[in-house]
C-alpha cells in the first residue's frame, strides 16, 4: 500500500476517535450542566437560540475546524455540549477528518522526508535546522507568556 494512503488511513482513524471522543465528552458535560446549578442559564431563551443555531448550522463549522489549529477540539466539544444531532455531526466529522488526515499525511510525510534527506546528506545542517526550529518555538512560547504576564500586571495596576 502506498505510504501516503497508509498514513492517511491511520490518521483518519485517529482523528475519528479523538474528535468523536471529544464530542462525547462535550455531550456528557452538557448533560451534566443541564442537571447542575447552571441549569437556569442553560435553559435561558438566549442559550436555547444559540443551541438551535449550532444544531442547525454547526456542521460546516465542525468540518472546517479540522483545517484550523487550536479550534478543532473546541468545535467538537461545543457541538457535543450543544447537542448537535448525530445526523448532522457525523457527516461533518467524516468529511473534516478526511481533509485533516490528507493534509497531515501529505505535508507531514513531506516534511519528514526533507528532514531525513537533510540529516542523511548534511547532518550538521539538519541538526542546525532542528535547533533553529526548537529555538523559534521556545521564543514564541516565552514571548506569549511574557505578554500574558504583562497584561495581567497591567490589569492588576488598573484595578488598584
Amino acid at each position: 500500500m502506498d505510504k501516503i494512503a497508509l498514513t492517511a488511513a491511520a490518521l483518519y482513524v485517529i482523528v475519528l476517535l479523538r474528535a468523536g471522543g471529544t464530542f462525547a465528552v462535550g455531550w456528557l458535560a452538557g448533560a451534566g450542566a443541564r442537571r447542575s446549578r447552571l441549569a437556569g442559564r442553560v435553559s435561558s431563551p438566549r442559550f436555547r437560540r444559540a443551541e438551535r443555531a449550532i444544531q442547525r448550522w454547526g456542521a460546516p463549522v465542525v468540518a472546517v475546524s479540522f483545517l484550523t489549529v487550536g479550534f478543532q477540539t473546541a468545535a467538537n466539544f461545543l457541538a457535543g455540549s450543544m447537542r448537535m444531532p448525530l445526523s448532522r455531526y457525523l457527516p461533518a466529522l467524516f468529511v473534516g477528518g478526511a481533509a485533516w488526515a490528507l493534509v497531515y499525511a501529505t505535508a507531514g510525510l513531506g516534511a519528514l522526508e526533507i528532514l531525513g534527506r537533510l540529516f542523511a546528506e548534511r547532518t550538521a545542517l539538519g541538526v542546525a535546522v532542528v535547533v533553529a526550529l526548537l529555538l523559534a518555538v521556545c521564543g514564541v512560547v516565552i514571548h506569549r507568556r511574557r505578554r500574558t504576564a504583562r497584561s495581567s500586571r497591567d490589569a492588576a495596576t488598573e484595578e488598584s
